[in-house]
């Protein structure tokens, strides 16, 4: 069995900066990619950003992009989304999903992916 844990989220001012990691724990396993999805209250889940676990490529909703980075360290199976800038309209529960066999045509639909986090609450403050 795997398990994400999610850390690092919180309340910051606008303008502010976070950075939430996701841990992967459990039995051996090599994600094929880790991705960070968030929701808000009333609003569909949505894709934030992913990298692709072997080579570190990455995607990003057009929103966070130059904002946000993600980032992975495969000796501890763990990923990272580094959040700069803040808006309120990041405001929302970030999930970590990962996967063993999602290819990079699905990366942005959650439903690609088998194993998620609990979640975490970032609140941004105007």
């Amino acid at each position: 069995q795997v398990q994400l844990a999610e850390s690092g989220g919180g309340l910051v001012q606008a303008g502010g900066s976070l950075r939430l990691s996701c841990a992967a724990t459990g039995r051996t396993f090599t994600p094929r990619a880790m991705a960070w999805f968030r929701q808000s209250p009333g609003k569909e889940r949505e894709f934030v950003a992913a990298i692709m676990w072997s080579g570190g490529h990455t995607h990003y909703t057009d929103s966070v992009k130059g904002r946000f980075t993600i980032a992975r360290d495969k000796a501890k199976t763990t990923g990272y989304l580094q959040m700069n800038s803040l808006r309120p309209e990041d405001t929302a529960v970030y999930y970590c999903a990962a996967d063993s066999r999602i290819i990079v045509s699905s990366l942005r639909n959650g439903e690609n992916y088998d194993y998620w986090g609990q979640g975490t609450q970032v609140t941004v403050s105007s």
